[in-house]
């Protein structure tokens, strides 16, 4: 019986190792351009049918993947922003970061079938870590007031679906950035329509545009 309960922790132990190797794994192998499962289940020392347990398809584990990217990476960037007396300029520094470390993990964006779906699921916990930063930004006069924290990780899978396209160059990239950043200026801008949640289906939006 007192074997039975230390079975328990121990196998929770080994879950969350596996996971995490699995994760690390996928960064590996999908750094490196495209890639199988059966690959990643190698690099992480795993048989595929332990990948397959922790991750029933490409969507959960592209989610894991990015999910480690957004955390180790690009969450450290959002919180030096907070201090920052030019907070616009840090929401882009924010968006070509995100651009930069997604296009550097070439398979990422071709691996899964939707990989739209998957950042948009992904960027919506980072609404809350931006909405101090868009704050500052819209007292300062830097960004139209219309725009909530929200907006923002919706406003990021625009940008991603259109130019976090593996070979696209950093000056491409920060180009238009810069040109999509301006679209907040508070100066001559349009008042956004408001948003009725019956028709908030970004995910199919972004999904379109990115498949013409």
């Amino acid at each position: 019986m007192a074997a039975d309960r230390d079975r328990g922790p121990r196998r929770r132990v080994d879950a969350r190792s596996s996971m995490e190797r699995i994760t690390a794994a996928g960064r590996v192998v999908l750094g490196t351009g495209e890639g199988s499962l059966e690959q990643i289940a190698a690099e992480a020392g795993v048989g595929i049918a332990t990948l397959y347990r922790h991750f029933p398809n490409r969507e959960a584990l592209v989610r894991a993947v990015l999910d480690d990217i957004l955390e180790t990476d690009l969450l450290p960037l959002i919180d030096r922003a907070a201090e920052s007396p030019h907070p616009r300029r840090s929401l882009q520094d924010v968006a070509t970061r995100l651009l930069d470390l997604i296009t550097e993990e070439k398979g990422l964006v071709t691996f899964a079938s939707n990989f739209t779906d998957v950042a948009v699921d992904a960027l919506q916990r980072f609404s809350e870590s931006l909405h101090p930063l868009l704050v500052r930004a819209q007292r300062q006069g830097e960004v139209r007031e219309d725009l909530t924290a929200e907006d923002i990780p919706r406003f990021l899978v625009m940008a991603v679906a259109g130019l976090a396209i593996p070979g696209t160059p950093p000056s491409l990239r920060a180009r238009f950035v810069a040109l999509l950043f301006d679209s907040l200026n508070p100066a001559c801008a349009t008042p956004l329509p408001p948003l009725h949640h019956e028709e908030d289906d970004l995910r199919s939006a972004v999904s379109n545009i990115a498949q013409t």
